[in-house]
C-alpha cells in the first residue's frame, strides 16, 4: 500500500523503507539543483541578450532595468505559474512561487548585489519615490484582488476559499498597464540614441534560446517542489516558496549581480523591483487568464503576503535611509531572509502552524 501524504514524513524516519525515501528526497533535491543550473545557463545568454537590445534600442538604464531586464528575466516566474497550473493542476504553488521570488528578489539580490559590487550602492529619488512606491501598490493590488475573489466569488469549503475569475485578473494587469505607460513617458523624455553597430536580429535570437532553456529548467523545478511536498506532506506551495522561488529568481540575480558590479546601480535595483512588479502584476493574472477561474484558499495566501508586506518595509526603509545600501544593510537583508527560510522549515517539520495544511 502506498504511503498517504500524512504519513509520508514518519516514513522518513520510522518505517522500514526508510532508504527508499530518503533516496526519493535526495534525488527531488538533485533535480532542483540540476533545475537551477538550467535556469541559470539562460539567464546568461538572456542577461546578454538584453543587454544588447537595450543599447540597440536605445533605452534609458532606467526603463532597461525597470522593464525590459525585468520582464525577461521574469520568465521563470510567468512560466512557473503556468506549469503549476496547467500541466500539474498546483495554481497556488505557481503563487508560492511568486511571493517567494519576490522576497528573494527583495532581500538576496540587493545584498548579494551590494557584496559583490562596491560593497555599497547608491540609490535615487526615482527608485526610492517611484518604483518602490509603485511596487507596494502592486503588492496592495493582488492581495485585494485575491480578497475580492473570497468576497464575490466564494467556494464551499473548509475555511475562506474564493475563485479568481479573469475579471478580476485584469484589475492587476490594468495596473502593469500604467506601470509600463510611465516607464515610456519617463523614456522620451531622456530619449537615448539607438547604437547601429548591435546585431539586434542575433540579440533576439539569443534571448529566444535563453527563455526556451529556462522554460525546462523551471519545469523541473516545479516537480521537485510537487514530490518535496508529497514527501513530508506539507503543502507543495511551501516548497514553491523556497525550491522554486530562489531557483527561478537567478536570472534577476544573475542581472542585478553583473549590473552592480558594472556600476549601473540604477539597473540592478531597479531590475529587482521591475521584476517584482511584473510577477505580482502579469504573471499571477497571466495564469487565471490562460487557465480560467482559479481557486485559491485565504488562510494560504494571506501568511505568504505578510511576510512580503514585511520584506517591503524592511527594503524600503533601507533603501530610503541616506539613499545608500551599505555593506551591513546588505548583510541584514541577507539575515532577515534567513528568518523567512527558517520559517518555512519549521513549518514544513510541523513545528509551527502559521500556515494551515
Amino acid at each position: 500500500m502506498e504511503p498517504t501524504p500524512d504519513t509520508a514524513r514518519s516514513l522518513l524516519y520510522h518505517s522500514p523503507w526508510d532508504e527508499q525515501a530518503v533516496l526519493g528526497v535526495l534525488t527531488l533535491l538533485a533535480l532542483a539543483v540540476v533545475a537551477t543550473a538550467v535556469v541559470w545557463q539562460g539567464s546568461i545568454w538572456l542577461e546578454s541578450s538584453t543587454d544588447q537590445l537595450a543599447v540597440g534600442y536605445g533605452v534609458p538604464p532606467i526603463v532597461q532595468g525597470a522593464v525590459i531586464a525585468a520582464a525577461g528575466s521574469s520568465t521563470p516566474e510567468l512560466m512557473s505559474v503556468l506549469l503549476a497550473t496547467l500541466v500539474h493542476g498546483e495554481f497556488e504553488l505557481g503563487v508560492g512561487a511568486i511571493v517567494g521570488s519576490a522576497v528573494f528578489n527583495l532581500l538576496v539580490i540587493p545584498g548579494l548585489a551590494a557584496l559583490a559590487g562596491p560593497k555599497e550602492m547608491a540609490t535615487t529619488r526615482d527608485l526610492v519615490y517611484k518604483e518602490s512606491l509603485f511596487y507596494m501598490l502592486a503588492v496592495a493590488v493582488l492581495l485585494l484582488t485575491f480578497s475580492l475573489a473570497v468576497i464575490y466569488y466564494p467556494l464551499a469549503g473548509e475555511g475562506l476559499q474564493g475563485e479568481v475569475t479573469r475579471g478580476l485578473a485584469l484589475f492587476p494587469l490594468s495596473l502593469y498597464a500604467l506601470y509600463v505607460f510611465t516607464q515610456y513617458l519617463d523614456a522620451t523624455e531622456d530619449e537615448l540614441q539607438p547604437d547601429a553597430s548591435v546585431d539586434r536580429a542575433s540579440a533576439w535570437g539569443w534571448f529566444g534560446l535563453g527563455l526556451v532553456v529556462i522554460v525546462i529548467g523551471v519545469e523541473g523545478l516545479v516537480r521537485a517542489a510537487i514530490g518535496l511536498g508529497d514527501a513530508f506532506g506539507t503543502p507543495a506551495f511551501l516548497w514553491g516558496m523556497t525550491v522554486v522561488a530562489a531557483g527561478s529568481s537567478v536570472p534577476d540575480a544573475f542581472v542585478s549581480i553583473v549590473a552592480a558590479r558594472s556600476g549601473r546601480a540604477s539597473v540592478s535595483l531597479a531590475n529587482v523591483l521591475g521584476s517584482n512588479i511584473f510577477d505580482l502584476l502579469v504573471a499571477v493574472p497571466v495564469g487565471v487568464l490562460v487557465a480560467g477561474a482559479l481557486a485559491i484558499t485565504f488562510a494560504h495566501i494571506v501568511p505568504m503576503m505578510a511576510f512580503l508586506v514585511l520584506a517591503t518595509v524592511v527594503f524600503f526603509a533601507i533603501s530610503r535611509t541616506g539613499m545608500l545600501l551599505s555593506e551591513r544593510e546588505a548583510w541584514l537583508l541577507l539575515g532577515f531572509y534567513g528568518v523567512f527560510v527558517s520559517w518555512l522549515v519549521l513549518e514544513s517539520i510541523g513545528l509551527v502552524n502559521v500556515v494551515p495544511t
